[in-house]
């Protein structure tokens, strides 16, 4: 049974403390845009998310990839379905757990900018976290920046060329380039916002063992929880909404991220944005177009999707 929207947002703002019980969860992950898999948590396409406007097949996201290595059905897919992986973690979280090489496959991994320290849980005490949240994706975006870049890079470079990236959960790094990919395809932020809220539901068969290595990063305990443990831990969409706002103050939007941080010019963020909505559906077009020797104004306003008669 395919859940609906509804029913797929109903089942992501369950409590991180209380399981999803199985009759539930499983027709979620068999739902789309959730992948089914053995190994892999958290597996997506982008494409697939209700009122994404990213091309179907382009772009997908997943956590716990190194246990693809073990799980033939998961190379399977793999190879079959994407060309690159880029790894959002840290050089330790790749030594414990390095990505399975697959013939035809391209790994990329850079260096984080700075040490990807553990949260504060101090910061996740008041509401629901907002604060706290909203620190840790903004420092994501500063020390994961060189590996975003070659995502956009990517995209804007080799259009329609299917590609993967992942953290270790798959949520909050890979959540945060979701957001950014999403955003600049122009999917709505509130389908934007259903998106992250998705990672609940994705890495919820992974969620007491997630739990365990939370408490071991930030040294708490199942007896002597600090007060934002729970809240660090949850997805609640003010969190989110905390976020967004905190890109818009510290870099006037998401295209201000990528062209004052991350150096791409206005013209290479056009092509990101096209390439993301069309992959090279939009390059043949104008092959053809110009070919029938049509204006360039009308090149790219065909290519755009509007339709114009000068040709």
């Amino acid at each position: 049974m395919t859940l609906t929207k509804d029913q797929l947002g109903r089942l992501s703002e369950t409590d991180v403390r209380n399981p999803i019980p199985p009759e539930e969860l499983l027709p979620a992950l068999t739902s789309p845009p959730f992948i089914p898999s053995t190994s892999l948590i958290n597996v997506r396409e982008l494409g697939a998310v209700p009122g994404s406007a990213i091309l179907s097949g382009l772009a997908y996201r997943c956590g716990t990839l190194e246990l693809a290595a073990t799980d033939p059905q998961a190379l399977a897919w793999l190879s079959a379905s994407v060309k690159r992986i880029f790894d959002i973690r840290s050089p330790e979280e790749r030594e414990r757990a390095p990505d399975p090489r697959i013939d035809g496959v391209e790994n990329t991994w850079f260096d984080s900018a700075s040490v990807d320290l553990p949260p504060v849980l101090d910061d996740f005490v008041e509401g629901g976290g907002e604060v706290g949240l909203r620190k840790e994706y903004l420092k994501v975006l500063d020390i994961y920046r060189r590996t975003f870049s070659a995502v956009l890079e990517h995209i804007r470079d080799r259009p329609g060329e299917p590609f993967l990236f992942h953290c270790t959960a798959g949520r909050d790094r890979t959540g945060v380039l979701a957001g950014i990919l999403q955003s600049l395809a122009g999917t709505a932020p509130d389908d934007v916002r259903f998106d992250y809220m998705l990672s609940r539901i994705g890495t919820e068969p992974a969620r007491e063992r997630l739990l365990r290595y939370a408490r071991v990063g930030t040294g708490t305990t199942a007896d002597d929880e600090h007060p934002g443990f729970y809240n660090m831990c949850s997805l609640r969409p003010s969190c989110w909404n905390a976020f967004v706002a905190g890109v818009q103050d510290m870099y006037g939007g998401w295209e201000g991220y990528v062209t004052k941080t991350l150096g791409f010019s206005t013209e290479d963020l056009e092509t990101i944005r096209l390439h993301l909505r069309e992959g090279n559906v939009s390059n043949r077009l104008r092959s053809w177009l110009t070919a029938a020797n049509c204006t360039s104004r009308s090149v790219d306003k065909f290519s755009s999707g509007a339709i114009y008669r000068q040709c």
